[in-house]
């Protein structure tokens, strides 16, 4: 009876190994299953980075056949078809910025703005511009004060202190307002259109440039607004303050600027350095033919990464930088008029 006792019945043992029959494979199951789940998300990374490495082998290809057949008409003097080739070497670029590294984009950039310096340059050279006025509409003055002259005029290129930012294309400014204090100033599209313009020095102006121009510099401009169609390229903001811009560009980069509130659309990362108190919000001026510009312009109304700052004095990852914050939606504009 002891024996009995002491001896597990034949029917326990089999009870106990259905036991571990049933834990032991679940518990390899499950090993398995994440196995599996491994070995797929390393198939899908790897499909992923194969499909990204196609696409930007498919973009250098393309951008590079697409630039030589522009080249080659503006060394032919075809500037109409040079000009709608660019225009789809623009468009092809912005599509591809997601995809793409930033050095490809970088390089893409600097290409299609020296390939529109270029084509203003032939323009020039082959149908002398006409000359146009540029429009400056004075504000109301004083009983009795006298009034100030305004006449901004095409900007000399060699005039100290408007060198060239990094990563400017190389044409010279044809276009822009100068040194003028409280005045309304405008440019339209026929003014604009591909053009390099430059602002500077303006003191309690309202500037609205309706059109689309290649680049935008705004420099050492104080309690300005300044409200600008899409820009082709780049937008360089320099050495300003208390000022109210709205801009729309594939490229920002703000230096040595303070307290300015900015309303973008950019299709890459905006960039500040040397900055303190800039505050972005999404772009949202607006003007009769603005469809027209953007199209022109080849930016992606679709694409806008304007609350994506790269601050180069702040390295933290972190922390926010404190040199730049967001526009409450509570406290943007909505009517520009």
């Amino acid at each position: 009876e002891a024996a009995a006792v002491a001896a597990p019945s034949q029917t326990e043992v089999a009870a106990g190994s259905a036991v571990s029959a049933v834990v032991l494979p679940e518990r390899l199951q499950r090993r398995e299953a994440e196995r599996q789940q491994g070995v797929e998300r390393q198939r899908q990374k790897k499909e992923a980075q194969v499909v990204k490495e196609e696409q930007s082998e498919f973009f250098l290809a393309t951008f590079a056949r697409e630039r030589e057949a522009v080249e080659a008409l503006l060394a032919a003097g075809t500037l109409e078809e040079a000009a709608a080739r660019l225009q789809a070497l623009q468009k092809l670029l912005t599509g591809s910025v997601r995809f793409l590294a930033p050095y490809e984009v970088r390089q893409g950039q600097e290409t299609v703005a020296r390939l529109q310096g270029d084509l203003a340059a032939r323009r020039q050279q082959l149908q002398p511009k006409k000359k146009f006025a540029f429009r400056a509409l004075k504000k109301e003055m004083a009983p009795g004060s006298a009034p100030r002259p305004a006449e901004p005029a095409p900007l000399d290129p060699a005039a100290p202190g408007l060198g060239l930012a990094e990563g400017e294309s190389g044409g010279p400014p044809l276009c822009g307002f100068s040194g003028a204090q409280d005045e309304e100033l405008e440019l339209g599209p026929a003014e604009l259109l591909q053009q390099d313009v430059l602002l500077s020095e303006l003191r309690g102006c309202r500037v609205r440039l309706r059109g689309n121009p290649n680049t935008l510099r705004v420099r050492e401009c104080r309690g300005c607004t300044v409200l600008c169609g899409p820009v082709s390229t780049s937008v360089f903001v320099d050495g300003c303050s208390d000022c109210l811009l709205a801009l729309a560009c594939q490229q920002l980069r703000t230096h040595r600027t303070r307290d300015c509130r900015v309303y973008v659309q950019v299709t890459s990362r905006a960039v500040i350095e040397a900055c303190s108190g800039v505050s972005f919000a999404p772009y949202s001026w607006s003007y009769p033919g603005i469809e027209r510009d953007f199209e022109s312009s080849g930016l992606d109304r679709n694409s806008n990464n304007w609350n994506l700052v790269d601050d180069f004095d702040w390295l933290a990852t972190d922390k926010p930088s404190p040199n730049w914050s967001l526009i409450p939606e509570q406290e943007r504009i909505a009517c520009w008029d």
